[in-house]
């Protein structure tokens, strides 16, 4: 993390503490030297700035390429060092996103992503996407499940006066099973499965959605 990054983080982090009440559970459960796939529920647009508040290492978001066409959010997400995705491209465009992923882990950093694809505005977690499932199967990474609560709370304004509590949950990192050649349509639904049970059993039971069983 670089000088301007700690900077920027502890002036967010100031004016968090002044509007919101979170915790942090499991902090030591995130790795500090070696790459890492960070998989989360996707609620609010806060989510990304409350994973980089709650991390002792910088977190690379994937983002929707639509987020950097707007003035102000366009820079901050160009500043995060984000990696645009084009959630509706072309096959060729998605294996230059993951071509894009792996430079990330091969230098030993940390991408962040959000299995679901997009919000789920009530806070129950939607059917997870592949693509976290086969970036960390095909780079051979760690993925670290972590499950925000109470993000759903922040509607409207009257938030800024209650001071909503959230809480950020980080589980144990885990390795994809070993798998030889590309995976399979069904191993890769399996894995996906299994990533995403693994941030539900992070939630509380009424926000577990697709994955209450």
């Amino acid at each position: 993390m670089t000088l301007a990054q700690r900077i920027v983080l502890a002036i967010i982090k100031l004016s968090f503490r002044v509007l919101l009440s979170w915790k942090i559970k499991g902090r030591k459960n995130v790795p500090l030297n070696s790459s890492l796939v960070v998989v989360a529920n996707h609620v609010h647009l806060i989510d990304p700035i409350l994973l980089q508040l709650s991390f002792p290492r910088w977190i690379n978001f994937m983002a929707k390429r639509e987020l950097f066409r707007y003035p102000f959010v366009g820079f901050a997400t160009r500043w995060a060092q984000a990696l645009s995705i084009h959630r509706q491209g072309t096959i060729s465009d998605k294996r230059e996103t993951i071509k894009q992923a792996k430079d990330i882990l091969n230098k030993g950093l940390v991408l962040g992503m959000f299995p679901e694809g997009k919000r789920n505005r009530d806070g129950k977690l939607l059917p997870g996407k592949p693509g976290s499932a086969v970036i960390a199967s095909q780079a051979g990474v760690s993925l670290l499940p972590v499950a925000i609560i109470g993000t759903e709370k922040l509607k409207g304004v009257s938030w800024l006066w209650k001071r909503p509590r959230l809480v950020v949950n980080v589980g144990q990192p885990f390795k994809p099973p070993s798998i030889e050649g590309r995976l399979t349509r069904r191993q890769t639904k399996l894995l996906t499965d299994l990533i995403m049970s693994k941030i539900a059993a992070l939630l509380p039971p009424e926000n577990r959605g697709a994955y209450g069983d």
